[in-house]
């Protein structure tokens, strides 16, 4: 009897990913999946929660309820950071029939049984298989997951302690999981991770791995979901450069702060100076890059000089995107007991200075691309026109019936 399923994607690339993972876990076993939100009856709900603020354990409890609401008779359980973090409080909600931490969503198949509620606490593995490979029904862009964990440790960070530490997936498992994406012809594969560039397997570091995702036969490109501004990692930048136009032109670098007293009570292993070197290495490489980042505003000890400090560095970088926070405290992180707390108008009011410094930085970035030929791939199409994004992570629009959604197409700018 088939039987469908919806699952609920909250957060990160690295939980599309696992998504992904779980989707193919649930047609393996009988499962149809359908979009959330879907008229259908629905046999089973995953909430993929996201912990990486207070808000969003928030929005996922909410889901949580939502859906039991939306189908009060399907079985609903929860997985994700949230649950690494509130275990007994999603075993106590109503509105979940079960909980899965990270490393159990690969057990996934045990919690599909209706007997009774199944809840689970295992702790991280070394290294690992998914025993499984992404699927990715509703896109063009497929998310392959190479890493999980973090040892950094940054001050204000959560994600170690509902991630584990640092561990890598399986090179030859990664590469079956892009050699069947590739024939499938999915045109983009995104590797992601907790922290991608700490990858180590089987004599494979990212870059020896991705020069091996390259080479395998098919029209699809590569990107990179995020990267560390490390000297170490020098090395990968060229290994990338050597694969041609297989890589994307896009680095997420995260900054943080622009200000080297506030890194260092962060806990980040650069200055900016350091930061500022490597991001012109990059652009020696590729002059056309996209280079994104992040940036917490409000960060405990943050005064107004450290402040305009950092606006003016992440002024002088010349962003393509910038992704901005408030500082938001995360209980059992060292920051969290940090003194000298900016008050919330104050950071509020900064927040909205280093937005409008992030748009006049985008506003450039895309009025220098303006008339080049970039290779794009069209993903959807609504009212009229098809939409889809450069290599360069520029979003590209013309009328329906231009190009083929899903193929790499040359497009001017």
């Amino acid at each position: 009897m088939s039987r469908s399923a919806v699952i609920v994607n909250l957060g990160c690339r690295l939980n599309q990913a696992d998504a992904a993972l779980m989707t193919d876990r649930l047609q393996r076993n009988g499962y149809t999946l359908v979009e959330p939100g879907s008229a259908s009856a629905v046999d089973l709900v995953i909430i993929n929660s996201c912990a990486v603020t207070a808000t969003a354990v928030s929005k996922s409890r909410q889901a949580a309820v939502k859906y039991r609401k939306l189908y009060p008779d399907a079985r609903i359980i929860v997985t994700g950071c949230a649950v690494e973090i509130d275990f007994d409080k999603w075993r106590d909600l109503a509105a979940c029939d079960g909980a899965l931490t990270n490393v159990d969503k690969r057990s996934l198949e045990m919690m599909l049984e209706p007997d009774e509620p199944h809840f689970s606490l295992n702790e991280p593995v070394s290294g690992f298989e998914e025993h499984a490979a992404g699927r990715f029904p509703f896109r063009h862009r497929a998310l392959v997951k190479i890493q999980e964990g973090c040892n950094n440790f940054c001050t204000y960070c959560i994600v170690p302690y509902t991630r584990g530490p640092e561990r890598s997936r399986s090179a030859e498992e990664v590469l079956r999981e892009c050699e069947a994406l590739a024939a499938a012809g999915i045109p983009e594969i995104v590797l992601t991770g907790v922290n991608t560039c700490a990858y180590s397997d089987s004599g494979y570091d990212l870059g020896q791995l991705v020069k091996r995702i390259a080479a395998i036969p098919g029209d699809f490109r590569i990107r990179l979901s995020s990267t560390e501004p490390k000297f170490d990692n020098l090395k990968l930048l060229d290994s990338l450069k050597e694969c041609g136009g297989k890589v994307c032109r896009f680095l997420h670098l995260s900054l943080q702060h622009g200000s080297d007293e506030i890194l260092r009570k962060m806990g980040r292993k650069y200055t900016a100076k350091e930061y500022a070197e490597f991001a012109a290495y990059a652009r020696s490489l590729w002059p056309d890059i996209h280079l994104g980042t992040d940036v917490i505003v409000g960060f405990p000890g943050e005064t107004d000089e450290l402040f305009n400090e950092g606006v003016e560095f992440v002024k002088s970088m010349n962003f393509a995107n910038i992704h901005i926070f408030r500082y938001s405290p995360r209980p059992g992180t060292p920051a969290a007991g940090f003194p000298d707390r900016v008050p919330g108008e104050v950071a509020k009011a900064r927040y909205d200075i280093m937005a409008q410094a992030t748009e006049e930085s985008r506003k450039r970035f895309y009025a220098s691309q303006k008339g080049k030929i970039l290779p794009v791939i069209f993903e959807e199409e609504k009212n009229g026109l098809i939409h889809g994004w450069s290599d360069n992570y520029l979003q590209v629009s013309r009328p329906s019936g231009y190009a083929q959604l899903g193929r790499i197409v040359n497009v001017e700018f």
